[in-house]
């Protein structure tokens, strides 16, 4: 999100937090009851419970909380890329069914599944998404929204893009964060080292921080369908690791 010229800045002030999270704590693994399978298959209790999400291998779907029916899938084009694809999966009576696919990017250096402070990768996993807010006033989010001058971003990105209205939505990803607070919100469970801020925001045109951005539009579509009694989270990573 932040470019060279601007980070240390940006970084030091506790009013911008700028996707520095890390480490790939899943949420909600669970382990499925033992079933006798049917002699002709092998598929797990888990993989069937979340198979009709392309892309997700079985241990990542067994991440998945058994309560959460919307999945929004982060797919980075490989470890060391900042561009990966967005989708939004929403479980129905016939299954899980996948929206259409946007165009998103993450951090400028890829993934990491131990990231740490300015390492400027974004943290592989799992995670739930419980808090909403921004600079705009609230679009109609079902998720509790937090609306605040303080999701001020200046600069320029890595590319030389401006950053304002980055922050005018975001939603944020439940990495290193107390659930039930503001985005803005500076506890650190994992320590301050282990990065924070790590949102699902519009995107500027370029790699960020260590967050995901998408369109402005779609973050809206965003906010306004993720549903906090449907448990949504996110899995966000590169296609191999996803599949694993």
């Amino acid at each position: 999100m932040i470019n060279r010229r601007t980070a240390v800045g940006l970084l030091a002030s506790p009013l911008l937090l700028t996707g520095c999270g890390g480490g790939a704590g899943e949420t909600g693994r669970r382990t499925p009851p033992t079933r006798p399978a049917p002699a002709t298959a092998t598929t797990s209790q888990a993989e069937q419970a979340h198979q009709g999400i392309p892309g997700l291998g079985p241990t990542r779907s067994a991440a998945i909380p058994e309560k959460c029916s919307q999945v929004v899938v982060a797919t980075g084009r490989g470890r060391n890329s900042p561009q990966c694809t967005v989708v939004l999966h929403q479980r129905t009576a016939d299954g899980w069914q996948a929206g259409p696919s946007w165009p998103a990017h993450n951090a400028l250096r890829g993934w990491s599944a131990h990231h740490m402070l300015n390492d400027l990768r974004s943290p592989l996993g799992v995670y739930t998404l419980s808090d909403a807010g921004g600079l705009l006033p609230d679009p109609g989010s079902k998720l509790p929204y937090h609306q605040s001058l303080r999701f001020h971003s200046p600069g320029t990105g890595f590319e030389g893009e401006p950053l304002d209205g980055c922050f005018d939505y975001v939603i944020a990803i439940d990495y290193n964060r107390k659930p039930g607070t503001s985005p803005l919100d500076w506890t650190r469970p994992l320590g301050e080292n282990r990065g924070g801020g790590v949102w699902l925001h519009v995107d500027h045109g370029g790699p960020t921080h260590g967050c995901v951005s998408v369109s402005k539009g779609h973050m809206k579509e965003l906010l306004r369908t993720l549903d906090p009694a449907r448990h949504p989270v996110v899995a966000m990573g590169y296609a191999d690791w996803l599949a694993a």
